[in-house]
């Protein structure tokens, strides 16, 4: 077997309202041809986009995600090394097409060689669009040094600015490090900062408008989630879900929204410009308008898991044949076999379906 040639360990790199997409067509069968092409589906789509997990663990407790108490987390020797990570995320960029990078987790700035890992990704050519979601607590210290490794940009989950609501919802009291992570990230260049909301039918419904109001007046870009069924208690129910329609009901009581005409293509968000600011908002309905015909995703799991689908049952294993000495071109071509098992949509609207037994936390968003 060939061996790769050689590349530098990641400690090298610290150093400085419309309608929902159709669902693909059936008919189309590419196949795969070992040692070439990128990762495309057998219903003609192509995963550009990828998602990396870098740890299952969270310092919030949000109630749509975890229980209060937390999860039992993955061990040390099962999560893929920084190093693990940056090769496979440069078998993608390298060898199978992949052009923009989000880390995610869990929450991502617990992992810390995060600087470094985002400074090896950066510096792959062609060089992707890199990106991290995150909760924000730690960001306003963090923010420089993640500026300084190359990250483009961030989104920031929240869900209220009431401070008592904050901590109801997460089981932790703090709002006020999260507001300030997000003002380093946009004091740092790491822009444009956008924030994901989640809405709960009884909880936090009435904080659209506040939400969408403190974004425009900071500069923020701020996207709606329709709550998905991907907590860990599997609790989700559509009938308690705050759907877009309600969503933009709120928000047009009080400013005029005007869709916005740039070409929305694989992005998850429709969206709609604020009254005259110049600023948008966005609604990703995954559940009600559900864009599955024009994803460009792959995700890459904490522990070394190819994932097709946030919603998926079934994952492919990297994590063994990486450790067993594969090389880089079977590490890809196992990839692109994977990617052939993407289904044509997520399938919740149908009677079977199940809800995956990984929750959020622990597939990266």
């Amino acid at each position: 077997m060939r061996r790769d040639r050689a590349h530098p360990p990641i400690r090298h790199y610290i150093r400085a309202v419309t309608s929902p997409s159709p669902l693909p067509d059936p008919r189309v069968r590419p196949t795969v041809t070992p040692g070439s092409g990128g990762l495309v589906d057998r219903h003609g789509r192509t995963a550009t986009d990828l998602r990396v997990s870098l740890t299952d663990r969270c310092n919030l407790r949000c109630t749509y995600c975890m229980p209060p108490e937390g999860l039992q987390w993955l061990p040390k020797v099962e999560q893929l090394t920084d190093d693990e990570v940056v090769r496979l995320v440069r078998i993608g960029v390298e060898h199978l097409g992949i052009r923009e990078v989000r880390f995610t987790g869990g929450e991502p700035l617990l992992r810390p060689g995060l600087p470094g890992i985002v400074a090896a990704t950066t510096a792959l050519r062609p060089r992707p669009e890199v990106s991290l979601t995150t909760n924000a607590i730690g960001l306003s210290r963090m923010a420089p040094a993640l500026a300084a490794a190359g990250l483009d940009r961030i989104n920031v989950s929240l869900d209220t600015l009431d401070r008592e609501r904050f901590k109801q919802i997460t089981h932790r009291d703090r709002l006020p490090d999260v507001l300030a992570g997000m003002a380093a990230a946009r004091d740092a260049g790491l822009t444009p900062v956008k924030v994901n909301a989640v809405l709960m039918r009884g909880i936090n419904e009435d904080d659209a408008v506040p939400l969408l109001e403190y974004c425009l007046e900071h500069g923020y870009e701020l996207r709606f989630i329709e709550q998905m069924p991907l907590d860990a208690h599997h609790a989700w129910t559509r009938g308690e879900m705050v759907t877009a329609e309600d969503i933009l009901a709120r928000l047009t009581a009080t400013h005029t929204l005007t869709p916005d005409v740039e070409e929305r293509g694989a992005a998850p968000a429709e969206r709609w410009l604020v009254d005259d600011t110049g600023l948008t908002v966005g609604v990703i309905a995954s559940v009600t308008r559900s864009f599955c015909g024009a994803c460009d995703r792959t995700r890459l799991t904490a522990d070394g898991q190819i994932r097709n689908c946030l919603f998926a049952r079934e994952e492919s294993d990297l994590r063994t044949a990486l450790r067993s000495g594969a090389d880089d071109a079977e590490l890809a071509d196992r990839w692109r076999i994977a990617t052939l098992s993407k289904l044509p949509g997520h399938g919740i609207d149908d009677p079977s379906f199940l809800q995956p037994s990984r929750p959020m936390s622990a597939i990266g968003g």
